[in-house]
């Protein structure tokens, strides 16, 4: 192999730092909104996140386009980029979308799941208790919005899974972060329902269970949050000194 193909498969030391610092800003965007520390309609402004990430302009609009794929940010011409902020009439209507395609998912899974497939879901069902428990918000919440993925992945439909993750991603940004220990609008003890009855091979009462469950998530409404906020300190980062 000559030199100039080694230097075309070795990665350099800055792609590896960039690639790390998107995956960085993209979770810690994610944590910062799903804990409302990032208010709805929040500016993500391009320079800010480059000094604070040490990324270029490019790197920062790949993960603002990715969040956005995710759903959690809005992509808005010639002004940027802004965390969503579902109106009542679109959360309504991404829950009544989400029972359809949800139940499809529990319809389609069942065709075919094992014993394997029930356990995994369950111990993901156990990180979400032990995440919730140990007081990991951000953690407890990725993991609640992972359960309804993971079952759709069950169901062997691709297109399903992209459509429900985008919605769950989206619909996740509804939660309030003051509600009560025991009454959460993801519980854990209703993913666990969803299981055994998929375990007793009993379809109906699966699709019942997820159906009371997003049920109870879509009588939730965020607290409005309009206290001023400053995007180093939603973000973690202390200035620069």
């Amino acid at each position: 192999m000559n030199e100039q193909a080694k230097l075309a498969v070795v990665p350099t030391a800055s792609a590896d730092n960039g690639a790390g610092a998107e995956e960085r800003m993209y979770r810690e965007i994610y944590d910062a909104i799903m804990e409302h520390r990032l208010p709805a309609r929040t500016k993500l402004a391009e320079q800010s996140l480059g000094e604070i990430y040490k990324l270029a302009r490019h790197g920062v609009r790949k993960v603002l386009n990715q969040l956005a794929a995710d759903g959690l940010v809005d992509l808005e011409p010639n002004r940027g980029a802004f965390i969503a902020s579902p109106s009542d009439k679109e959360a309504q209507d991404m829950f009544d979308l989400r029972q359809t395609l949800e139940q499809m998912a529990i319809e389609k899974a069942m065709a075919g799941v094992s014993t394997a497939d029930t356990r995994a879901l369950r111990v993901l069902v156990e990180r979400e208790r032990a995440a919730f428990m140990q007081g990991d918000r951000s953690l407890w919440i990725r993991l609640s919005a992972d359960f309804h993925i993971e079952l759709a992945r069950l169901s062997g439909n691709d297109l399903l899974v992209e459509m429900l993750r985008r919605l769950v991603s989206r619909t996740t940004l509804l939660i309030s972060t003051t509600d009560a220990p025991g009454n959460q609008p993801c519980s854990f003890d209703e993913h666990l329902q969803v299981i055994e009855a998929m375990e007793r091979k009993d379809r109906e009462a699966a699709v019942q269970q997820m159906a009371h469950h997003l049920q109870q998530c879509s009588c939730r409404t965020p607290k409005k949050n309009d206290k001023g906020f400053d995007l180093r300190a939603a973000l973690g980062k202390r200035p620069p000194k």
